[in-house]
């Protein structure tokens, strides 16, 4: 089959590969019929995950139909169309049964690399390291589900792929992000960044009862999709210090709840921090550049909440703690519990109230997943969202 493989930093290449095999009862073979680009698949991209190997198949947000299922799989068939969740996870270990299944203790046959660096490890994850599993990615044309009758849910309807792809990714985090962040009735939420999970974010914080939303982007292209189909106010930090206007918009208190759907490579125009932050990345002296987590611990009114949806992979400098503990800060953070909100998040696709294909700007064929990289990580071409069709 073709596959979209990660050979090293700023390389990635459409390669032919084994087909995927069953190899446990619990297992499905998908055949991809759509699969996306995310942002955290820049953070590979650029090398800034440890532990990636040369030939590792890249993408965790795909959907597909059933071609094959394991003897323990009841609940899927031949035929089924299904999303696939990024997160792999059993469904019956501690973490699971408590909804945590982004903290699955099961399904990451590398946890020890896992431990080491965290403490402890998460889930096994799609297409992602190999410390957090090795898995073979859904930018491909078949994919080996584990924990399939855990993991996959089924589409019954006719809604077509892009209304309902998301839901193995960017909305479930959007949304979990939000509800993360305690937005309480008619909450000032500040959302830092315009990409496909902030405008996720910003879509469910109106959900869960904002009373104002506002983004915080550069890009021209992402902060219209966010006053358009968003309907936020906007902040352009290459324009204003984001610092001073969430302070003159909210009468000096800031935000109520922020939430930071940037991560480890945040852009901060010529601010000091920012500055430090990309020269240490560029000799391997830092891995994650934290502008923006600092920002919101500063800007975040005494007694709010912090959401962190955005990948961040090691340690960080600077980060201003003090503040965030004499502000009485809540802080809230992780990868997304998919499994947990797919059901409900289809019917409020099904019950109209959301279309996710709102973020889509290019669909391509797999063969044009590397220029496709690069195009969404320099922000060319107006790109906020790509859809691969293998």
């Amino acid at each position: 089959m073709k596959a979209l493989c990660w050979h090293g930093k700023g390389d990635v290449r459409v390669d032919t590969v084994p087909d995927p095999k069953i190899l446990n009862p619990r297992d499905a073979i998908v055949r991809i019929t759509s699969t996306a680009i995310c942002g955290s698949d820049l953070h590979l991209l650029d090398g800034y995950q440890p532990t990636m190997e040369k030939g590792d198949i890249l993408g965790h947000e795909p959907m597909g139909i059933v071609e094959e299922v394991g003897s323990g799989v009841t609940n899927l068939k031949k035929g089924d169309r299904v999303v696939v969740p990024f997160t792999i996870s059993c469904g019956s270990c501690w973490y699971c049964t408590r909804s945590e299944f982004s903290l699955c203790d099961t399904s990451n046959p590398n946890a020890e690399i896992a431990r080491e660096a965290m403490g402890q490890s998460p889930a096994g994850l799609f297409g992602f390291s190999h410390m957090l599993g090795g898995y073979a990615g859904g930018q491909a044309e078949y994919l080996r589900v584990p924990f399939a009758d855990v993991g996959p849910i089924k589409i019954e309807s006719d809604l077509p792929d892009e209304m309902v792809l998301f839901l193995s990714d960017i909305f479930p985090t959007g949304y979990m992000a939000a509800e993360n962040a305690g937005i309480e009735q008619g909450d000032t939420v500040a959302v830092w960044g315009c990409g496909p999970v902030a405008q996720f974010a910003i879509q469910s914080a109106w959900m869960l009862g904002a009373g104002r939303v506002i983004a915080i982007d550069r890009v021209p292209e992402r902060l219209e999709m966010a006053r358009k189909n968003g309907k936020a106010e906007s902040i352009n930090f290459d324009e204003d210090k984001v610092y001073d206007k969430l302070m003159e918009m909210t009468k000096g208190r800031g935000p109520d709840r922020c939430i930071d759907a940037v991560g480890c490579e945040a852009h901060a125009g010529g601010s000091f921090d920012a500055v430090v932050d990309k020269a240490k990345a560029s000799v391997g002296l830092a891995t994650d550049r934290a502008h923006v987590l600092r920002e919101a611990i500063m800007c975040c009114r005494k007694g709010g909440t912090l959401s962190v949806p955005g990948v961040y992979v090691g340690f960080l400098d600077k980060v201003p703690f003090g503040a965030l503990m004499n502000k009485g800060l809540t802080v809230k953070a992780g990868q997304t519990h998919v499994q947990r909100y797919l059901g409900p998040l289809l019917k409020r696709i099904e019950g109209g109230e959301i279309d996710p294909s709102f973020v889509i700007t290019h669909t391509r064929p797999l063969a044009d997943a590397p220029e496709m990289y690069k195009t969404f990580r320099d922000k060319q071409d107006g790109c906020i969202k790509v859809v691969l069709k293998p």
